[in-house]
């Protein structure tokens, strides 16, 4: 009766309650419909007790949690702390919550020990899956962070609704000639082989974005300077017919004496702010620089300041003439802030 499907099995047990209200011997029904005495006197019991109501499939196997090494409410209590805890939390040496870090908080906690294979089975039902973390700076402070995000630029904001001004996000990056982040095909087993410059080249680019998707830069080989700075947001306050308001992140030449004197004597035409220290995934003009990066190495890879220049231009002119392009910048789930208080 086992081997047989649920459908056969019914018919089968429909067969043997037809014989039974015949008056049939269990003997005569088992050789009549081919199952064995003991089947039959089984599904005799169970008519009388239940009725008809045996013929319905009843559910085999263990039932829910049965045999499994945690009670219910430990796994509940478990995965609470997997979602609000972090390891260290727990005093156990690992950075993230990995199957042997999970075995062995159950093991401190209840004294359980739970195998590697069967921890995967209960961070499965948990609904917990294997990621990759994004990562924060190790000094990033989550009060200076949430009150730039909910004090400051609110402040900025409600600045440039009065004074009629333009916010843009400002930031600096390198580009050089080795490649990194790449993948191709090859053969099973045939790791492929990306050629390295031994002779490092490199060039830098600042840049600047609004929330309306406008698009400014300048690319210099040198490194940033104070004067360097205050050149493009010359540039910049030229290039723009209302007066702007420029964040960019805490980098030493944004301090600098000259900055600030510059930026006294044009104080009706551009203001300077400057995002929480150690924060970087709030400025979108971060996510700019990682796709121009993923520009410049995808293809035929630059080797020369020369090549480097003309391919970065050749990607920041593009952006320049597609304001949505750099709109999209905007819409990353860590600047949500932005799009809440608009501008």
């Amino acid at each position: 009766m086992k081997t047989v499907s649920p459908e056969t099995r019914k018919i089968i047990k429909k067969q043997v309650i037809s014989l039974i209200k015949k008056g049939r011997k269990q003997s005569e029904i088992a050789d009549t419909v081919g199952i064995s005495p003991q089947a039959v006197k089984r599904i005799s019991s169970a008519y009388k007790k239940e009725g008809t109501a045996c013929l319905k499939e009843k559910k085999r196997g263990r039932k829910f949690g049965e045999k499994r090494q945690l009670t219910l409410v430990q796994e509940k209590e478990i995965r609470r702390i997997l979602i609000d805890k972090s390891p260290d939390q727990m005093k156990l040496s690992f950075m993230l919550w990995t199957r042997a870090a999970v075995c062995q908080l159950v093991e401190e906690k209840y004294g359980i020990t739970i195998t590697l294979r069967n921890m995967s089975e209960y961070l499965k039902r948990w609904g917990m899956t294997c990621q990759r973390p994004t990562r924060k700076a190790y000094f990033q402070d989550n009060v200076k962070l949430d009150a730039f995000m909910h004090e400051t630029y609110p402040a900025i904001v409600n600045k440039a609704k009065t004074e009629d001004a333009v916010i843009f996000w400002g930031d600096e990056t390198g580009i050089n000639n080795q490649a990194y982040h790449v993948s191709g095909f090859a053969p099973k087993g045939q790791t492929p082989v990306v050629p390295s410059y031994s002779k490092v080249e490199k060039i830098n680019m600042i840049s600047a974005i609004s929330n309306q998707g406008r698009c400014h830069f300048l690319c210099y080989e040198e490194n940033m300077t104070q004067q360097r700075f205050i050149d493009f947001m010359e540039r910049l306050v030229k290039d723009t017919d209302r007066k702007v308001l420029f964040i960019v992140d805490n980098l030493k030449v944004h301090h600098g004496k000259m900055v600030e004197g510059w930026l006294s004597e044009h104080k009706d035409e551009i203001e300077l702010f400057f995002t929480s220290p150690y924060s970087p995934e709030i400025n979108p003009d971060e996510y700019l620089n990682h796709s121009l990066k993923q520009n410049i190495h995808s293809g035929i890879i630059p080797h020369t300041r020369e090549q480097m220049h003309n391919k970065t231009e050749e990607f920041m002119h593009g952006l320049q003439k597609c304001e949505e392009k750099v709109s999209c910048y905007f819409r990353h789930q860590k600047l949500k802030y932005i799009e809440k208080y608009g501008y």
